[in-house]
């Protein structure tokens, strides 16, 4: 599944459609997630793409009269080809450019488990997205609210920082990388988590997730920015998907566990 990082890198890619208008919508398959409103090629024909933000794992595209809300889902991916390219059997929409741009973004999932949602109210109020926690970039993760968080959770702290409520866009892959950097073993009670090590795991986390944006995310299975090119973060990871390899810091095993139903990977010298 795309991650914070991918649909990043995802959104920053878009911006290059950014004043255009748009011509035509192509919608082959309407069943995604929750199905694609059939209204959608009236509504968004001749309307400007004015704004790119995201918001997690939710890419917020603004036109002149409204948003459309887009998710990747597990196997989602946005990209942009050029107006007129043959369709693939899982691209399921188009939404087709004016001449002056003559590009095209395409949706292609081939399990159908992403979303894209038209709405005319503020994005930020949508049912799927007033609720998030807050973004781990900004000031208002800090170690002082993840502290205050943890205080009273029980379950493993691994769990914890993968919560949308408490901290959006913590993925399985960057919820590993960020505790092997902060010394904390996944499988850890939330509630021992010190104070100390709150302030150090929120610079961990702060850091994994920039320097994968940085570097386009991680390919995994089939994961491209939207022009086809691979993320190389994968190429960084100390932890994930390297059970049985050395440890890069101790040279001893990585282990493998499962936590919530999902991998998680850690040195047992160099995490605590």
């Amino acid at each position: 599944m795309p991650e914070l990082p991918e649909v990043e890198v995802t959104c920053i890619g878009l911006k290059s459609l950014l004043s255009y208008k748009v011509s035509q919508v192509n919608i082959r398959n309407f069943s995604l997630r929750w199905p694609i409103n059939p209204n959608l090629p009236k509504i968004l024909k001749d309307q400007v793409l004015i704004n790119l933000s995201r918001r997690g794992k939710y890419i917020l595209a603004r036109f002149s009269k409204g948003t459309l809300i887009l998710h990747l889902g597990m196997s989602g991916r946005l990209c942009i080809v050029p107006t007129g390219e043959i369709a693939q059997k899982h691209d399921h929409v188009d939404i087709i450019f004016d001449s002056n741009c003559n590009k095209t973004l395409r949706y292609r999932d081939s399990r159908r488990f992403g979303c894209i949602l038209w709405t005319e109210e503020d994005p930020l109020n949508h049912k799927l997205i007033y609720c998030l926690g807050p973004e781990p970039l900004t000031d208002i993760f800090n170690n002082v609210y993840l502290f205050k968080k943890l205080r009273k959770k029980t379950q493993a702290i691994k769990n914890s920082i993968m919560d949308g409520h408490l901290v959006v866009g913590v993925g399985n892959i960057y919820a590993s990388e960020s505790l092997f950097q902060a010394g904390i073993r996944p499988d850890r009670p939330s509630y021992k988590v010190t104070k100390k090590e709150a302030l150090i795991l929120v610079a961990s986390i702060k850091n994994v997730i920039k320097d994968a944006i940085a570097k386009g995310g991680s390919t995994l299975n089939d994961f491209y920015d939207v022009d086809g090119k691979n993320g190389y973060f994968q190429n960084e990871h100390k932890v994930y998907g390297r059970a049985g390899d050395s440890c890069t810091q101790c040279g001893e095993m990585i282990y493998q566990i499962r936590i919530g139903q999902r991998s998680s990977f850690y040195c047992r010298k160099c995490q605590k």
